[in-house]
């Protein structure tokens, strides 16, 4: 996600002014840290208090930092591909070594070439998952969902949810055209483009996170363009037709990551945080948080996770998945001007 616009819930707890006393932490999170179920075990083992503030987009966060006083915060989840923002603008710390168990990752999602600049690791990757397919396996067919070209295409006309974010869709464009997301240049928006134009032209709606959520579950479409495991894995067990699928073409691939805020009050409690985090327990917590799901990092939560949850989260064909999904486009600014220009002019209209 990513970056990403992902489902606003009310905040757990809030915390914007002083730095707080020994004993508790102040961390800016997305939705996801805000379940209980993740934040109390954590509180009791430590005899701490987590106070918590919901932040949408990295801007966001990085504004909040930057009005924020010296030890106001200690810990920040951002997005995997934002880290080196974070880092520019001097609001994160060093990682303590041995903070995380990255040995344990899936190789793939260790991204230090994300979380680390010029050698320093400020971050480390706490989850993961897919800018992909989400659909209604009763009124769809769920062979046409493995081929992104059949998705979109005129058989579905009017049943279809796009997912309003220019970079996965756009990712998913390419991929359908056999470029990949890392090679996408200015000499391929007209072929993108035309893409979009047909997904646009059979498309019922671009739709936020929640729009999107709600629309599929109530009928109104029947396929999101660049849903996931995170958009339906919420709604399984009382909606089990609404699933998703990583097509042959491939998926864009998200992760958040999370790191200690320089000058944080409680440097070693927020080194605490991250280690429970992303150790096997505190990762199937994450995973399946009441706001949005996703794949772990850490691979031994499959562990901890039960069968319902792995089966939900095709645990088990992770290894096809991962070797199938390419990062989001990380265009310069140029580029992304434009590809925001194009993504403006074929699917707001």
């Amino acid at each position: 996600m990513t970056g990403r616009n992902l489902i606003s819930v009310a905040v757990l707890a809030a915390s914007g002014g002083a730095a707080l006393a020994e004993g508790e932490l102040n961390a800016l999170v997305w939705c996801d840290h805000t379940d209980p179920a993740l934040i109390e075990p954590f509180e009791a083992a430590h005899d701490v208090k987590v106070n918590l503030r919901e932040y949408e987009g990295t801007g966001a966060a990085l504004a909040l930092l930057e009005q924020s006083r010296p030890g106001d915060w200690d810990v920040l989840v951002v997005d995997g591909i934002d880290v080196f923002r974070a880092v520019e603008a001097g609001v994160l710390a060093p990682l303590p070594e041995g903070a995380a168990p990255t040995g344990d990752f899936f190789p793939q999602v260790v991204m230090a070439e994300n979380n680390t600049v010029d050698g320093v690791t400020y971050a480390v990757t706490e989850k993961f998952g897919y800018n992909t397919i989400s659909y209604n396996a009763d009124k769809v067919d769920p062979a046409d969902m493995e081929d992104l070209t059949s998705v979109w295409a005129d058989k579905y006309k009017g049943r279809i949810s796009i997912y309003d974010y220019y970079l996965p869709v756009m990712g998913l464009a390419a991929m359908s055209e056999g470029i990949d997301t890392a090679a996408i240049g200015e000499g391929d928006l007209e072929q993108i483009g035309g893409v979009l134009s047909t997904m646009r032209a059979n498309a019922a709606s671009v739709a936020g996170v929640v729009a999107a959520q709600t629309a599929l579950a109530t009928g109104e479409v029947d396929i999101v363009v660049g849903g996931g495991e995170w958009l339906t894995a919420v709604l399984a067990s009382e909606q089990p037709e609404l699933t998703w699928t990583i097509p042959k073409q491939g998926a864009v691939r998200w992760a958040q990551s999370i790191g200690v805020v320089e000058g944080a009050n409680n440097p070693d409690l927020a080194a605490e945080f991250i280690k429970y985090i992303t150790g096997p327990e505190g990762q199937a917590r994450l995973a399946t948080s009441s706001c949005f799901w996703g794949m772990p990092a850490n691979a031994k939560a499959g562990d901890v996770l039960t069968d319902a949850q792995k089966d939900i989260l095709r645990w088990d064909q992770q290894p096809d998945y991962l070797a199938l999904s390419q990062l989001y486009p990380a265009p310069d600014a140029d580029l992304d001007i434009e590809m925001q220009d194009l993504w403006l002019d074929t699917l707001q209209q």
